[in-house]
């Protein structure tokens, strides 16, 4: 990883930050038909009319937001960085291992789960729990890389996404 240069105002159009938050979301082995499938996991039991498409296009819309691109960014980053050993101890070891106590990820993750109303706080906590889908995946790959960060990001993602749906079913645009 090179120390980048910015350009002045290099990156301050939305789709442009939000492609390249699928981008390094893909780069780390998530994409967006993994979160689409937590999200309809999450919510097929309250809206029997849910559809991957939907579930999908909230994904997408939760992603443009600008919190969450830089919570991604930062939260990749930071795994990536402790993939590579380039951080300094004690915190080398803390993210290395996913130390329970360490706690800070959460915390990212956190910034991401309201953005469409406190459900989104709940539908985190089952996820983070449980780990279904790609979150196992990504928790699971522990010997191999370091994803301290990204299973709580998709988890955040994907509990945003089933707030946003649940809000737009009650409100009768679904």
């Amino acid at each position: 990883m090179s120390v980048a240069q910015p350009k002045e105002n290099q990156y301050t159009g939305s789709p442009l930050l939000k492609r390249l938050a699928i981008t390094w979301l893909e780069r780390r082995g998530v994409t967006l038909d993994d979160i689409a499938s937590l999200v309809y996991e999450v919510q097929r039991k309250y809206i029997p009319h849910l559809t991957m498409a939907a579930c999908r296009e909230s994904v997408e819309r939760v992603l443009e937001k600008r919190e969450v691109q830089n919570a991604i960014f930062t939260g990749i980053a930071i795994d990536e960085l402790a993939e590579k050993g380039l951080l300094d101890e004690p915190l080398y070891t803390m993210l290395k291992n996913d130390d329970g106590l360490y706690g800070i990820d959460e915390i990212l993750a956190l910034s991401i789960v309201n953005i469409y109303g406190s459900i989104g706080f709940t539908n985190f906590g089952y996820l983070d729990k449980v780990k279904p889908g790609i979150i196992g995946v990504v928790n699971g790959q522990k010997n191999e890389k370091v994803n301290t960060f990204l299973d709580d990001l998709v988890a955040a993602v994907a509990a945003a996404a089933s707030s946003r749906l649940a809000h737009r079913d009650r409100d009768g645009l679904l």
